[in-house]
């Protein structure tokens, strides 16, 4: 997943939020939530007599056909009869969405249901901050089906202080991680008759749609672009951790040996290497001048033959990969994952990528785990809710999904951005995903991943909060141009960059992750 930050009002905006969190209670830490909850009578089941409406907190950009709203009725229709309660999606819209979402977590507003991700969506930051509920004692009452499907050590990847604060997406299968989508086609033209295993074979690629297909942009790059992390991937053995620092990550573990030691890339050769890189990229013509300011979405250029690569996960490629063999015949697109070119840092996905809380100031979590539950362990929901009406949005033909006959993407298209609670056992193989896939890609990866480390590792920002949001504030300050070519001479770019780092406080983030790591190594017993 990407991570935006907007260049200003940072420091103004974590203020705001804690400040609204303290006032709204703070941490719900201490708080013996389970224990007498309303619309529970001693000693009997859950009272659902009342009727209330639930909401779901996603992030995505509403779908404006009104295919959704028809689903969700008829979800409701099954919320309804068992379980007295309607579902109401709240989107947080693509637009500066870690602001929004992080503001909706601080305003103390009583969402039940939150979408969450630990290693994109800063949920151990918003857990400290005191946005979610703890739910030990009412996850067995309410959410017995989930509760009881949940392995325990699954469970310990999902506590804070020790309270479960969260429903992890632990049995759904995926890979996110990230890399190069190009034409094979095209590729084949440049002479790169194997598969691209490095950025100076994009580069190669790059080139030669810049120098024989007029026209068309080699990548028509938009502003908020992010390719840093992907670099990293390529050219080091360091590890992503889930600690945030805005627009571009700073800091890393040394490499799966070195699995608890932090570094920091910014302050390597490898920095310099990566901005010179695109300033190169930039001055060739790969992507548009006015890139920094470039709001086009590159991917309909691409399915347009106008564009020549893109960049995002796995699952993307597979969808995208028979999209293009419809809409660019013979474009057999390809993808480069990071991964590939060491074959040393590529860790499995942390099963708290994607999962749900309960918001701290729910008025009604009993019936948001209920809801949750239904979503989770009922087949029929759990179709609606993921691909929409039978007959409308899908068929099922030789154990896939297809469209129906007649079927039009702007009448018909349904989407619900639901990452919260899916689980293999629901799901239905599309037909719109590459029948390749696993032979390719996924035998790839299985011969080379390491299992992921961090899930219980938490990391306290308290004692550097000003520190890390200044830190943030630099990364989008700066970062933008750096990755984009647009910050005049590299090396100068970089030590500016470095310099103000330092000021933000670096060294002593550093020191305090390193401190927490440590404990973290002695709390595995390694």
């Amino acid at each position: 997943m990407k991570t935006k930050w907007g260049k200003a009002s940072i420091v103004l905006l974590v203020s705001v939020m804690v400040f609204i969190l303290s006032a709204c209670g703070g941490s719900n830490e201490g708080k013996e939530t389970g224990k007498s909850t309303p619309g529970t009578a001693p000693g009997s089941g859950p009272d659902t007599s009342k009727f209330v409406k639930i909401s779901y907190l996603v992030l995505g950009d509403k779908p404006k056909n009104g295919q959704f709203e028809k689903v969700l009725a008829e979800v409701n229709k099954f919320m309804k009869e068992k379980i007295n309660a309607e579902l109401e999606w709240k989107w947080i819209e693509w637009a500066d969405w870690q602001t929004k979402y992080n503001l909706a977590l601080a305003s103390g507003e009583p969402i039940d249901l939150i979408t969450i991700g630990t290693d994109w969506l800063d949920t151990w930051g918003n857990a400290q901050r005191g946005a979610f509920m703890n739910l030990d004692e009412l996850l067995p009452k309410y959410a017995p089906e989930t509760w009881k499907s949940i392995p325990e050590e699954d469970w310990k990847e999902s506590r804070y202080n020790g309270k479960i604060v969260l429903i992890p997406e632990n049995d759904y299968t995926q890979w996110v991680n990230h890399g190069f989508f190009y034409r094979g086609d095209w590729a084949k033209e440049a002479g790169l008759t194997e598969p691209i295993k490095d950025w100076e074979g994009i580069e190669t690629y790059l080139q030669y749609i810049k120098d024989h297909k007029p026209g068309v942009i080699p990548w028509d790059a938009a502003s908020g672009t992010q390719t840093w992390g992907g670099f990293i991937q390529s050219y080091t053995d360091q590890l992503e951790l889930p600690i945030s620092t805005g627009f571009l990550p700073v800091f890393t573990a040394k490499s799966y040996d070195e699995k608890f030691t932090v570094t920091s890339p910014v302050f390597e050769d490898v920095f310099v290497k990566y901005a010179t890189m695109m300033k190169k990229w930039a001055d060739q013509g790969f992507w548009r001048e006015d890139a920094l300011n470039n709001k086009n979405n590159n991917r309909d250029a691409l399915k347009a033959g106008l564009s020549g690569l893109d960049q995002h996960h796995t699952q993307t490629f597979s969808g995208l990969r028979v999209e293009m063999d419809k809409l660019q015949p013979g474009s057999e697109l390809q993808m480069f994952p990071f991964s590939r070119t060491r074959g040393t840092n590529l860790m499995e996905l942390s099963i708290t990528h994607g999962g749900t809380s309960v918001g701290a100031h729910s008025k009604n979590p009993e019936r948001a785990l209920m809801a949750y539950d239904l979503i989770r362990n009922n087949e029929e929901i759990y179709h609606l809710i993921n691909y929409g009406i039978e007959g409308v949005q899908y068929e099922v033909k030789d154990g896939k999904r297809v469209q129906p006959e007649g079927f039009k993407d702007a009448e018909h298209g349904y989407y619900s951005d639901f990452w919260g609670g899916r689980v293999d056992k629901f799901e239905i193989p599309s037909a719109n995903s590459w029948d390749q896939i696993e032979e390719t890609l996924y035998a790839e990866y299985d011969k080379i991943k390491k299992p992921y480390v961090y899930g219980q590792f938490v990391f306290d920002k308290t004692p550097v909060e000003a520190e890390l949001t200044a830190i943030s504030q630099v990364t989008g300050e700066l970062g933008p141009a750096i990755v984009l070519g647009k910050a005049g001479d590299p090396a100068q770019a970089v030590e500016e960059f470095r310099d103000k780092l330092k000021q933000a406080g670096y060294d002593k983030v550093l020191a305090e992750l390193q401190k927490q790591l440590d404990a973290y190594k002695t709390q595995l017993g390694e």
